[in-house]
């Protein structure tokens, strides 16, 4: 079984990094500000992880720093999901 951390960064390595070496790719990699992630990559993020993870749009905040790196995004997925139950 994975680990959600896992599964965002399958697909930050998918959907942003096909084929480029994903080994530098840490859990506090700043997505922003290397320039892997930029605004429309945010709201493709914001969306999966409304899919995938069935948070409301609604209730997701556009704040940058939930998206800047895979750890900030598994906290904001564990934090919203908590909320949700």
């Amino acid at each position: 079984m994975t680990s959600l951390v896992d599964d965002i960064r399958g697909y930050i390595v998918t959907e942003f990094l096909d084929g480029e070496d994903s080994a530098d790719l840490t859990t506090d990699y700043d997505l922003i500000d290397s320039g892997v992630v930029d605004s429309l990559g945010v709201v493709r993020v914001v969306s999966h992880l409304s899919r995938t993870y069935v948070i409301p749009i609604d209730d997701i905040p556009l704040n940058p720093d939930n998206f800047r790196s895979i750890a900030a995004m598994s906290a904001f997925v564990e934090s919203a999901t908590k909320t949700a139950v």
